[in-house]
């Protein structure tokens, strides 16, 4: 099974350490390397975070470097390890802007990228951008739907409820064919659905070996009545806190896990290394 590890970059990791924590993650062999997504955050709101028992989300934090400029620094500095978003909030970003930067970091790493998409939960930070709150799912498709077209045809065009593009050119295209792999995250049945009907995999979040399999059993039905199976799919998972030992990652792999992702983070680069040992120490 493959560990990934998840980092987050902001006004506190200087460029010199994210060079060097890249470089160090992928030195000790760990898989991929995911950075989540917020352009905003806010000290009061009443939008729920999903993975708290409180609604708040952990740490009040206050920044986030893009993911698609701290991941192409990353890049830079690496030679192999795949870069992830975990998780890019599509529906409140411009698919072609958004298209544009996912196809340009995959050919600036020769073809390392994995797009995890979420729909979002912050509803204020919608709300600031100018962008619905409603049908965000459905934006979501199109923007997918926008994306795909972007990548894979010489001349793209699109027309739809939310977006529409006469045919237009945008190069340089994916060197990942026919495009980086589709990641969705969230655990919602309707979560479940977007991955069974366009997705290239699932990435579960906060879970236990009795959640993983509890929502694998709906995602297989949920495939099954688009003529797909599990086979089709990749299977990342973030374990739970009280799910971070040896017994319960060995039994997220026999449940079909392909790769566990990890949080991984310190404020400088001998803590990180220590940090990350312990991490692979779950794993092997």
């Amino acid at each position: 099974m493959k560990i990934g590890c998840q980092m987050p970059f902001n006004e506190l990791t200087s460029p010199q350490y994210i060079a060097e924590a890249g470089a160090l993650v992928e030195e000790l062999g760990f898989h991929s390397l995911w950075v989540p997504e917020h352009v905003l955050f806010f000290p009061e709101y009443e939008s729920k975070y999903p993975y708290t028992e409180d609604g708040k989300i952990q740490g009040d934090p206050r920044s986030l470097l893009d993911p698609f400029s701290a991941l192409t620094f990353v890049a830079a500095h690496t030679d192999k390890i795949r870069l992830c978003t975990g998780i890019c909030l599509v529906p409140q970003r411009n698919p072609i802007y958004t298209a544009k930067q996912v196809a340009d970091l995959d050919y600036l790493s020769n073809g390392r990228v994995e797009f995890g998409i979420g729909i979002g939960w912050l509803r204020e930070e919608f709300a600031a951008l100018g962008v619905p709150w409603q049908d965000r799912a459905g934006r979501t498709r199109e923007c997918i739907e926008v994306m795909k077209t972007l990548w894979c045809d010489e001349l793209s065009h699109y027309e739809g409820k939310y977006f529409n593009i006469k045919a237009a050119y945008q190069n340089p295209k994916p060197v990942q064919k026919p495009h980086p792999p589709l990641l969705f995250g969230g655990e919602s049945d309707a979560a479940l659905h977007r991955v069974a009907s366009f997705g290239q995999g699932w990435y579960g979040f906060n879970l236990t070996p009795s959640g993983l399999e509890q929502r694998l059993e709906t995602l297989d039905g949920l495939l099954a009545e688009e003529n797909r199976s599990r086979d089709d799919l990749l299977i990342y998972v973030s374990p739970a806190a009280e799910a971070n030992n040896p017994e319960d990652i060995s039994a997220f792999e026999s449940l079909g896990a392909q790769q566990i992702i990890l949080p991984v983070f310190a404020r400088d680069k001998e803590k990180l290394r220590d940090r990350a040992l312990r991490v692979l120490d779950l794993v092997h």
